[in-house]
């Protein structure tokens, strides 16, 4: 079955979700990140998505006291993006309880220094991340779009050993109106190894099977938690 991956969003060290990546459409669901992680943990998940959208805009971590007490205080496996453009800012992730980490602007501008975390820190430890919009990628927050094709951003990037994408489609982000299926399986057609994390438009129980039955093997979940869409009961009994 497909792996459940809630997502908690940071800003000010607050549990927040945005609409289609736009800080100007905030919705702060929990002062309190620690709480909400409990709760995951608490249901059975055992793997977290957690996002520094400071740090997305800093360009550099930010919420790294709040992973750290996420990671001190329940057993999840975390995931950790936004704002990672070092080394050092890998290093402060990995120190404060992350056991991966999500990169995407970064592989972007800087492919030569994505690259070296591979080779450094090792392949089943960093995630590529990949936003889109209508198949080109965007970065720093979803602020700003490159123009650069999708497939070709994967195609050069697994060559460079990358195992992980997490596929964020930014039309669907928040919306609640179901994850972009076509895009996916479009994608595990040129790559059906690939460990492919879709994220955005989960709305139902059914898109999760609609996912399952595509052949994504995992899926990340935020706003349909929040909102009630989707519950811990019936996510733990998948």
């Amino acid at each position: 079955m497909i792996e459940i991956i809630p997502a908690i969003d940071l800003i000010d060290g607050k549990c927040v979700r945005l609409s289609q990546g736009d800080y100007g459409r905030k919705i702060v669901y929990n002062n309190d990140p620690l709480e909400v992680a409990k709760q995951f943990e608490d249901s059975g998940i055992r793997r977290l998505h957690l996002v520094d959208l400071d740090g997305a805009k800093a360009q550099h971590i930010v919420n790294h006291r709040t992973l750290e007490r996420i990671a001190a205080h329940t057993r999840l496996i975390i995931d950790f993006g936004g704002g990672l453009k070092s080394e050092d800012d890998l290093r402060i992730a990995f120190d404060c309880g992350a056991k991966m980490v999500t990169g995407g602007s970064i592989a972007v501008k800087s492919p030569d220094v994505f690259a070296s975390w591979l080779q450094k820190f090792g392949t089943e430890r960093i995630i590529l991340g990949a936003d889109v919009k209508d198949e080109k990628i965007a970065v720093s927050g979803w602020l700003e779009d490159t123009g650069l094709g999708l497939m070709p951003f994967i195609e050069k990037n697994r060559r460079q050993g990358v195992t992980k994408v997490v596929c964020t489609d930014i039309g669907k982000d928040g919306m609640l109106q179901g994850p972009a299926i076509p895009l996916y399986r479009k994608i595990l057609a040129s790559y059906p190894d690939l460990y492919l994390i879709a994220s955005g438009g989960v709305g139902s129980l059914q898109d999760i099977y609609a996912l399952s039955e595509a052949g994504v093997p995992a899926v990340i979940i935020g706003k349909a938690i929040y909102e009630g869409k989707v519950s811990l009961a019936d996510l733990s009994k998948l």
